[in-house]
């Protein structure tokens, strides 16, 4: 019969390892200056517009024939030169000015009718209807009734700029509406917040992301909607803003200077989406940690 020491575990014995010498601690290396200039968004855009612009210079010195297609170079005086003269300047300042009344109009009837769709259902089912029926309705189709109702005028392009802008920001903006979590929604009724209060208080800031979406869209399809509608004023009674000044070096052959104008149509759009658009985002929605 076996003692009891032989049914206990055999034990191991007890040893040290030295432990190697840590010596300087590892550093991670930096990227390298590649990869470090082509995670730089603005040093990417560049590139992609200068290789645009060499294209754009072979094409024109290939074809030699300034009035199809002047090079960029002919485009870069013309533009020098009608903003020195100050041609330019005023045709953007008569754009910009109809531009932002009819923006800033279609954004007031934009907010009424979605405050009034998440508030009621009449106006759930009145905002549905007429969104279906004019959203694909393309604003410049509207002109000639435009110019039937109102005249030649700014009143006509107000008419028009309105539905451009109307009909996206008040999809847009119902779509972010109807997303807000219903636990955002009660807390703002256990605060006593109904109507308008509601609305501006709980929903606007919870569906801002939505909303700044329907902003740039609603700016893109008015900026191109006022040009295609100056061109047909200056057609018909010789003024307008930017698009008449393409419209007329169009007619007198300054192909030079129609680029230049459509040059000016392009750094504008640039300027609102990047310095108005992407500022309003950073220091909102993603400030507030609503978008990443």
């Amino acid at each position: 019969m076996s003692t009891p020491s032989t049914l206990l575990p055999p034990v191991r014995a007890e040893y040290e390892r030295p432990l190697e010498p840590v010596g300087d601690l590892a550093v991670e290396a930096p990227l390298p200056l590649a990869r470090r200039l082509a995670n730089q968004t603005w040093l990417s855009k560049t590139i992609i517009a200068i290789v645009l612009i060499a294209v754009w210079e072979i094409a024109a010195r290939a074809i030699n024939n300034d009035l199809l297609l002047p090079t960029f170079g002919a485009t870069f005086v013309a533009f020098v030169q009608g903003i020195a003269s100050g041609e330019l300047l005023q045709k953007t300042a008569v754009s910009m000015s109809v531009l932002l009344r009819g923006y800033l109009l279609g954004v007031a009837l934009a907010f009424v009718l979605t405050s009034l769709a998440v508030s009621t259902r009449i106006g759930r089912d009145l905002l549905s209807m007429l969104t279906a029926m004019f959203n694909p309705l393309p604003s410049i189709a509207l002109l000639p009734l435009a110019l039937l109702w109102f005249g030649l005028g700014t009143g006509s392009l107000l008419f028009v700029l309105v539905h451009a802008v109307l009909w996206p920001l008040a999809l847009n903006t119902y779509s972010g509406f109807r997303a807000v979590p219903a636990t955002l929604r009660m807390a703002g009724r256990n605060y006593g917040l109904t109507g308008l209060r509601h609305v501006v208080l709980i929903l606007v800031p919870a569906a801002l992301p939505s909303i700044l979406a329907g902003l740039r869209v609603g700016w893109a399809f008015a900026w191109r909607t006022l040009i295609a509608a100056e061109l047909v004023f200056g057609a018909s009674s010789g003024n307008g803003g930017l698009g008449w000044y393409i419209f007329q070096n169009r007619n007198e052959l300054y192909t030079d200077r129609v680029f230049a104008g459509l040059a000016a149509v392009i750094a504008i759009g640039l300027l609102v989406e990047h310095l108005v658009f992407d500022t309003l985002e950073r220091v909102t929605v993603r400030r507030w940690g609503v978008q990443h």
